[in-house]
């Protein structure tokens, strides 16, 4: 027989049934003096324990269930060795100082003597234990099925589930036992799903009330009954609701919770399919709840979410701490009746597997070696070294750090009017304008005149000149002597007419070489003009010259007379142009039936990139003389704009 019910199980395998243990978590044992080798018995009644002993009445077999031979074989075979013979039990006990007593006595318990005899045979016999290997440490997975051996090559695995205390292991073996027993009324379980908006509900019997395994026992009749299945549907209910969002997954509560409600249609409908389950499921659990008493296992599959509907609810048929609730330990599909059936054989049929004791104990050995090793203990970490605690400031720091980040802030952005009107307000309270900017702002430049300058917002630093006096002469701070600040452009300008000379390797800088303008520039430069005996200039501030208004006239003049020069030039070239055009010869029409020669294309995307090369022969080659003069307007037109553009720019 390949397949048991779990509630029908011989009663030859269970008397031979024993825990299953990895190899590394069994207790060791010693070669025991002599192995059973028998199989069977020939006597009416054995022990599955003791294979050995035969048994002709009923009180003997009893006898024998209360003597140390068997008591001894039992510990032996939970312990994971195998049982001895009678007579090599005789000799373990004549090896013992002192003799077991009390092995014929027919009390039902063993006096405490003899139990203490046994348990010292026992432990004598056990292998010294060893020291733990790292192997042993190893943390081996929990799986949702425990298994039994029993010998020679059969094991059985049984979902944990099934076990009133899932977690005590040592009661397995026992309640499974117990599980045999019939009852009058059967055993019935409550299994529901729900999900997606399915659910399907069952009411099922899992194992045959005590009245029909009576009627079995009776004589044979005439025509033999057709013998009841193990397991019947009492009940069963599916229905489904409209709760999910279609091709995106999820229901819409818990899109709602993690967006906001919707508003559209389908989102009201949803809502309404997800109450009217909600209603249908308790409505259904009401109307079952006397057999949902007397179940002794109630299966639920259901997200966190749809778990709500069946407990926690006021009136609710069903405790949230029962203890016949139960998950299903495997994976699950669609809530229907089909897949409920498919679960129900899943929890009631035994896994069965026929491997012998040396394959079992290669393959824990493998399976062992497959885990990955233990994890080194974590030494305790260096302690970190404690952070300075923050200095306290008072008002005054406070107000004064406030206002320096406001001076900063306008002075970086430009924003010259703010500025006028927060220095005539704090000028009081700040010190002069070139004050040293504190070195907890994070400020690289000694005074407001470099930031600005560095900016390169000409208003400002006109104001800073002009109107607050703010010294030019300050030499820009050098943390590395002898190299320029890294985002500093080291005095080095676009326009080489008024900038300063390269300067040499740890030379002094001020605000007038930070500035990166040409607009910045000649601020410095026309307030040295106007004012030239403000500071000195061209010393200590390092400007090359000053800047007066005549100088700028005349700087302007000499532009305008250079953009006229160059419109007339490129009036006249063009009249030259067109001159050459009416004077050459018209072309000849070229017939449509004969075929464009192959140089055409490249001349038309040559003529597309504006002629090509300046002078370049190639770029004209093979294109009438109309286009070919088109192409040098071109040319010579783009040539006047970029002279002009030049010219602009100075």
């Amino acid at each position: 027989m390949s397949q048991y019910h779990i509630y029908s199980l011989p009663a030859e395998l269970l008397g031979t049934l024993t825990p299953r243990n990895l190899v590394n978590t069994s207790a060791s044992r010693a070669p025991s003096p002599e192995l059973i080798t028998a199989t069977s018995s020939s006597g009416p009644r054995t022990c599955h324990i003791c294979l050995e002993a035969t048994f002709v009445a009923l009180d003997e077999q009893r006898a024998h269930f209360r003597s140390d031979w068997h008591r001894y074989n039992v510990k032996t075979r939970l312990a994971g060795g195998n049982p001895v013979t009678a007579a090599a039990f005789s000799q373990m006990i004549d090896a013992l100082e002192d003799s077991i007593s009390g092995s014929e006595s027919s009390s039902d318990e063993d006096d405490s003597s003899a139990s203490d005899a046994v348990n010292t045979l026992v432990n004598k016999t056990k292998r010294p234990a060893r020291s733990p290997s790292p192997d042993d440490t190893r943390t081996v997975p929990q799986t949702a099925i425990t298994w039994f051996h029993s010998p020679p090559s059969t094991q059985i695995g049984v979902y944990k589930a099934l076990y009133s205390d899932p977690k005590d292991e040592t009661s397995y073996l026992s309640e499974l036992k117990e599980m045999q027993e019939s009852q009058e009324e059967g055993r019935t379980w409550a299994m529901f799903m729900v999900a997606g908006g399915h659910f399907a509900g069952a009411i099922v019997r899992v194992s045959r009330p005590a009245e029909d395994e009576d009627e079995s026992t009776k004589s044979k009749r005439k025509k033999p009954q057709k013998p009841k299945p193990d397991t019947e549907v009492l009940r069963h209910k599916t229905f489904h609701r409209y709760t999910t969002r279609r091709k995106q997954g999820g229901g819409q509560s818990a899109n709602d919770n993690a967006k906001g409600p919707a508003k559209s249609a389908g989102a009201q409908l949803r809502r309404y399919g997800e109450q009217s389950l909600r209603e249908d499921i308790r409505n259904l659990l009401l109307e079952w709840g006397d057999d949902i008493h007397d179940c002794e296992r109630i299966w639920i599959r259901a997200s966190s979410s749809n778990r709500k509907i069946f407990l926690g609810y006021d009136d609710a048929i069903i405790s949230k701490g029962d203890e016949r609730l139960r998950t299903f330990p495997f994976p699950t599909r669609r809530p229907t009746q089909s897949e409920l059936l498919r679960c129900l054989l899943e929890l009631t049929r035994v896994k069965v597997s026929h491997l012998t004791e040396d394959a079992l104990r290669a393959q824990d050995e493998a399976y062992l070696a497959s885990l990955p090793k233990p994890k080194p203990a974590p030494t305790a970490p260096a302690p970190e070294p404690e952070k300075p605690k923050p200095v306290k400031l008072s008002r005054e720091e406070e107000l004064l750090r406030e206002r320096w980040s406001r001076l900063l802030e306008m002075v970086t952005k430009g924003r010259v009017e703010p500025l006028k009107a927060f220095w005539e307000r704090e000028a009081s309270n700040m010190e002069t304008i070139d004050a040293r900017i504190p070195e907890w702002t994070g400020e690289r430049r000694a005074t407001l005149l470099q930031v600005a300058a560095q900016a390169g917002h000409e208003e400002v630093t006109q104001w800073l000149l002009e109107n607050a006096r703010a010294d030019p002469t300050i030499p820009v701070p050098n943390p590395k002597f002898g190299n320029l600040d890294d985002d500093d452009d080291g005095g080095h300008h676009s326009d080489a007419s008024d900038a300063p000379a390269s300067l040499p390797t740890g030379s002094r800088r001020t605000a007038y070489d930070l500035a990166r303008s040409k607009g910045v520039r000649d601020v410095f430069r026309r307030i040295a003009a106007l004012h030239p005996d403000w500071w000195d200039w061209f010393g200590a501030a390092r400007v090359p010259s000053a800047l007066s208004k005549q100088m700028e006239d005349e700087r302007e003049e000499k532009k305008k007379g250079r953009r006229k020069g160059l419109k007339d030039r490129v009036k006249e070239r063009e009249a030259r142009d067109r001159e050459k055009e009416k004077a050459q010869p018209t072309p000849e029409p070229v017939k449509e039936s004969s075929p464009p020669p192959r140089s055409i294309p490249q001349a038309v995307s040559a003529s597309r990139r504006l002629g090509g090369g300046s002078g370049a022969a190639e770029g004209v080659a093979g294109l009438t003389p109309e286009m070919r003069a088109k192409v040098e307007r071109e040319r010579r037109a783009r040539a006047a704009e970029a002279r002009m553009k030049a010219l602009g720019s100075q």
